[in-house]
C-alpha cells in the first residue's frame, strides 16, 4: 500500500486555507533550528509542528484535500507564509524578477539560488522548502544535474528541487529521485524557455498542443516526480491532466481544476505595483502601505517627531560616587522586553 495513503494529515487545522499570461514563477510557528544556520531559538512554548515530506503532499491529492504553494525568498517572508499555512515554500528563479528587478529569470545562478534557499529554510517550520534549478543548471550532463540538485539539499536545506521540462527531462528526473532526491515537475508555460516560445504565452491552446503538454506531464510523473506545476495553459487541459497522472498538480494560470495552486508571493501580496498578470489575485496591497509607512517615517523625522521619547534611552544621570569605575548609570531594564536585533535598554 502506498505510504502516502495511509500517513496523518499534517495540515493545521486551526489555520485558514485560501480557497496570454505573464509568467511569475519559475518559484510557523517558530521552533529552535539548526543552529549552524544562525536562526533564532524559538520562543519558549512555541508549538512544534511536523514538517510536510513528501508522502504526505502526495497523499494530499488521495484525500482531496488542495495544496496551498507560494514562493519565498528570504526567512522573514518564509516564517509569515509558513505561519499563514502554506504547504510548501517554492524558492523559484522568479527572485531575479521579482528581487533583483531583471526583466527575466534567466541570469539567475546557482550559488545565488542556493543562498536564498538557505534563507527560506531557516523561516520555514512546517511548509515544504523546494528550490527551483535555473536555467541551464542540470541541462548539459546527468553529472551537473546531480551535483546542483544535491547543493540545494546539502546546502540550501530544501527538501527538493523543481525542473523545468517534460519528455526530454524524464531521463534525468528518473535519476534524481532514484538516488533519494525528491523532484517537482513543470510543464505548460516554462519561463526559462520564453524565447523559444516567443514570449509568456499560453501554451496548448490546439488540440495538438494540448496532447504534447499532457505527453509532458505523464513523462515526469512516470519518471517519479512527486508533484507537477501547470503553467499558463487552458483549464480543461489541466483538469485533463490532473485526472491523467496519480501525483498532485499544481497550478499557476492554470484553473481550479488542478490538486493545488502556487503564486509569486509579491503578486499575492500586491508588492508589485507596475505588474497584475491575469492570473494573479492580489490579496493584500502591500506596495501602497508600504510607501505610505515611509512617507509617513519621512515626515516625522524631518519635521523631529520621531524618535520621541519613547523611542529613546533617556539622558546620562549624574554619578553618586567620585569613583570613576562606578559612573556608568543603567536605565532599569523593563519586564518585558521585545524581541529585536538592537539594544533594548
Amino acid at each position: 500500500m502506498d505510504p502516502a495513503a495511509t500517513e496523518a494529515p499534517t495540515a493545521m487545522t486551526d489555520l485558514p486555507k485560501s480557497s496570454g499570461p505573464q509568467s511569475r514563477v519559475s518559484g510557523a510557528s517558530p521552533v529552535s533550528h539548526d543552529a549552524s544556520l544562525g536562526s533564532a531559538r524559538a520562543p519558549e512554548g512555541a508549538l512544534r509542528l511536523k514538517r510536510l515530506t513528501v508522502p504526505s503532499i502526495r497523499g494530499m491529492k488521495k484525500r482531496g484535500e488542495r495544496i496551498a504553494m507560494v514562493t519565498a525568498y528570504d526567512a522573514t517572508f518564509a516564517q509569515m507564509i509558513d505561519e499563514g499555512g502554506a504547504d510548501m515554500l517554492l524558492v523559484g528563479d522568479s527572485l531575479g524578477m521579482v528581487v533583483q528587478g531583471l526583466d527575466s529569470t534567466l541570469p539567475v545562478t546557482v550559488d545565488e539560488m542556493i543562498y536564498h534557499c538557505r534563507a527560506v529554510s531557516r523561516g520555514a517550520r512546517r511548509a515544504m522548502v523546494v528550490g527551483d534549478l535555473p536555467f541551464m543548471s542540470w541541462q548539459l550532463s546527468t553529472e551537473q544535474a546531480l551535483k546542483n540538485a544535491a547543493r540545494f539539499l546539502s546546502e540550501g536545506r530544501a527538501q527538493a528541487v523543481k525542473l523545468e521540462g517534460g519528455v526530454e527531462a524524464a531521463d534525468t528526473v528518473r535519476k534524481l529521485v532514484t538516488l533519494g532526491i525528491p523532484v517537482v515537475g513543470h510543464v505548460g508555460l516554462m519561463p526559462q524557455s520564453v524565447h523559444a516560445m516567443g514570449g509568456f504565452r499560453v501554451q496548448g491552446k490546439t488540440e495538438e498542443a494540448a496532447d504534447s503538454v499532457l505527453e509532458d506531464a505523464i513523462a515526469i510523473a512516470q519518471a517519479g516526480a512527486f508533484a507537477i506545476v501547470l503553467e499558463g495553459i487552458p483549464s480543461d487541459l489541466a483538469a485533463r491532466i490532473t485526472a491523467s497522472i496519480d501525483i498532485p498538480t499544481i497550478g499557476i494560470g492554470a484553473g481550479v481544476e488542478c490538486d493545488g495552486q502556487v503564486l509569486v508571493c509579491y503578486d499575492l501580496l500586491g508588492l508589485t505595483p507596475s505588474l497584475r498578470p491575469k492570473f494573479v489575485k492580489r490579496f493584500a496591497e502591500l506596495y501602497a502601505e508600504g510607501k505610505q509607512a515611509v512617507a509617513t517615517y519621512c515626515s516625522e523625522v524631518k519635521s523631529g517627531v520621531f524618535p520621541s521619547a519613547e523611542f529613546a534611552f533617556g539622558n546620562v544621570q549624574p554619578s553618586q560616587s567620585s569613583d570613576a569605575s562606578s559612573r556608568a548609570v543603567h536605565t532599569p531594564v523593563p519586564d518585558h522586553v521585545p524581541a529585536g536585533y538592537g539594544p533594548t535598554h
